[in-house]
């Protein structure tokens, strides 16, 4: 059956999204209300290759915040520049030679990025427990993920009555890789994944994690300290803080499901049963799961990276989706965590 939508405020609150997941941060609309997406297309050209580079400024929405300014830090201290965290003179000479990566591209639809499974995604975890996958709940929230974005902000780069069809062409922010050679050991449908979260296989090896509690970022060094690859995160809370210390990475698992354990999550009754929560990539952790010698705690993606910096997790270090699959390709069981204030 051919799909058709629209890439609108109501085809959005249709599928139970949000137009606020795109306003990094700022207070939700009244109810009834809509706050539009403004996107400077500047601000989307730097975010876009700093994403390119793998200094994540998280959701790619062209819009300045603590995302982007983290991003930009780490790309500069990458480069053994002055640490400034602004888009200054010296930082876009650096980011100059990268001028020709677009900060937009125009998709012609296929039936293949229009495909499901959607699905409604139940509040209840034993409600969750029930469905085959945690998909997607629409078209438009498959395509924002693809492209490191969000629903609202595709509604503000396409005009109104742009068409969610098989053939018609969208604009989206140019977060297409350059290389689609994952590894050949890994199972198809993380391949699969991968490849629909255009995750470039080109990475860089990651040799140590550095988790930041006061930069709200993780780090990836190489085998000399070289920072390589910084990404934005979300990492504890008042009841479960950031356990500090020094750990290891024990296993890597693209795709899992999640128990939903009451018994060690201080904030749900432990009248509540446990469930086993279905993969998908709007599981509570995400398209994959980085295991840590710290019990119950790992490195994980999240079905909301609006809130990527910004909410509270159960302890547990929550990227983006298409980041937490990048850093899956960049390390390997072994690998020290250190986790600091």
């Amino acid at each position: 059956m051919k799909r058709i939508g629209l890439i609108s405020a109501a085809t959005i609150a249709a599928a139970g999204l949000s137009m606020a997941t795109a306003q990094q941060g700022a207070k939700p609309p009244a109810p009834g209300a809509q706050q539009p997406v403004r996107i400077d297309r500047s601000i989307l050209h730097v975010q876009v290759i700093l994403d390119h580079l793998g200094f994540s400024p998280g959701v790619l929405d062209g819009r300045p915040g603590m995302s982007l300014t983290a991003a930009l830090k780490g790309f500069q201290e990458s480069r053994g520049m002055k640490i400034t965290g602004e888009i200054d003179r010296p930082t876009l000479a650096a980011l100059h030679q990268y001028r020709a990566m677009r900060p937009t591209r125009q998709l012609r639809l296929s039936e293949a990025a229009l495909a499901g499974p959607f699905t409604p995604i139940p509040k209840e975890p034993e409600q969750q427990a029930r469905l085959p996958a945690m998909a997607y709940r629409a078209p438009v929230e498959k395509i924002a993920e693809m492209f490191h974005t969000t629903p609202a902000v595709l509604a503000a780069m396409n005009k109104p009555g742009t068409r969610l069809a098989a053939g018609e062409t969208i604009t989206v922010p140019n977060a297409l890789p350059t290389s689609r050679a994952y590894p050949q050991d890994a199972k198809p449908e993380w391949r699969a994944m991968l490849n629909q979260l255009n995750v470039d296989a080109n990475q860089p090896r990651g040799e140590k994690i550095v988790v930041d509690k006061s930069d709200a970022v993780l780090r990836v060094l190489d085998g000399r300290g070289k920072l390589v690859a910084q990404f934005q995160a979300t990492m504890g809370s008042s009841t479960d803080p950031l356990p500090l210390g020094t750990w290891k990475v024990l296993s890597i698992s693209p795709l899992p499901d999640w128990k939903f354990n009451p018994k060690i999550l201080k904030k749900v009754s432990d009248d509540k049963e446990a469930q086993i929560i279905p993969p998908g990539p709007n599981n509570p952790v995400g398209v994959v799961w980085i295991d840590l010698s710290k019990e119950h705690y790992g490195i994980h993606g999240t079905a909301e990276p609006h809130q990527i910096g910004r909410a509270q997790s159960n302890g547990c270090i929550r990227l983006t989706n298409w980041d937490a699959a990048r850093l899956a390709l960049m390390i390997k069981p072994g690998v020290t965590a250190v986790f600091q204030a």
